[in-house]
């Protein structure tokens, strides 16, 4: 059987290996972080339709309460439920049909990570909702990835993805007409393979948050598109007034105002 993936979907042995690292420790560890800021983040946001694009070993819309959820994925042979496979940067949907739109980890793994942006544009409705996580490169989580690509020719999830910096983000959010709502920090513990080295390194968590929340090794930005509309022209009705001229004087008097 030819395994060779379709045009634009993902290897299934690449996704067999992610799945590997998801039930890691360091893999456990960040779903358990991520999940509580995706659950508190999209209970507070409404609509009809809603979609998360990838990473399904976590379900990140159940805390949500739009009513029409779906579920997407990028590779074929997936052993998650999923309600369509396609590819992050080319969306099956129409333009302005989405309210809430989540990309968990698509970016750093996307062939065409502006383009993927530029479709979320697309399928937004206006004042819509798009939330992303992606791995901080300036972090513990980066200098690992960095670290692996020096000591190995063959990567793995998730260090083979290619990790972009919030400014960066935040300048092609901005371009594509993006509000950035809020911005989060976790996983600030190294991604440490064994349980008892994380154990001893969770006070990192609350240090991080306090100290130095920009070198946590994940992101969480919920952003809100807005469109520029138009400006209504208010009428200056001191400008329009009648002139003089145009206002009929009386030329003479009538009989009846004679005295």
């Amino acid at each position: 059987m030819n395994s060779t993936p379709k045009f634009g979907y993902e290897d299934p042995s690449h996704v067999d290996l992610r799945q590997q690292w998801f039930n890691s420790t360091a893999g456990q560890y960040l779903q358990l972080q991520e999940q509580a800021l995706y659950d508190q983040a999209v209970f507070d946001l409404f609509g009809f339709n809603a979609v998360q694009m990838g990473c399904l070993q976590m379900d990140l819309l159940r805390n949500s309460r739009i009513p029409y959820k779906f579920k997407a994925s990028d590779c074929i042979e997936t052993s998650f439920e999923t309600n369509l496979n396609c590819c992050d940067d080319f969306l099956p949907f129409s333009e302005v049909s989405l309210d809430l739109l989540l990309l968990p980890h698509c970016l750093e793994f996307s062939p065409r990570p502006h383009q993927t942006l530029r479709e979320a544009a697309r399928v937004m409705m206006p004042e819509g909702h798009l939330i992303i996580s992606g791995f901080n490169p300036l972090s513990a989580w980066g200098a690992a990835a960095k670290f692996n690509r020096l000591i190995s020719k063959h990567q793995t999830y998730p260090w083979r993805g290619k990790f972009i910096g919030l400014p960066r983000l935040k300048d092609w959010l901005a371009l594509m007409g993006f509000e950035i709502l809020s911005l989060n920090m976790c996983c600030h513990v190294p991604p440490f393979e064994h349980s008892s080295w994380q154990s001893h390194a969770a006070f990192m968590d609350k240090l991080g948050e306090r100290c130095c929340a920009i070198l946590g090794g994940v992101y969480f930005i919920v952003a809100k598109k807005r469109v520029v509309g138009m400006t209504p022209i208010k009428p200056n009705w001191k400008a329009a007034t009648l002139s003089s001229t145009l206002i009929a004087r009386p030329t003479q008097s009538k009989p009846a105002q004679k005295k």
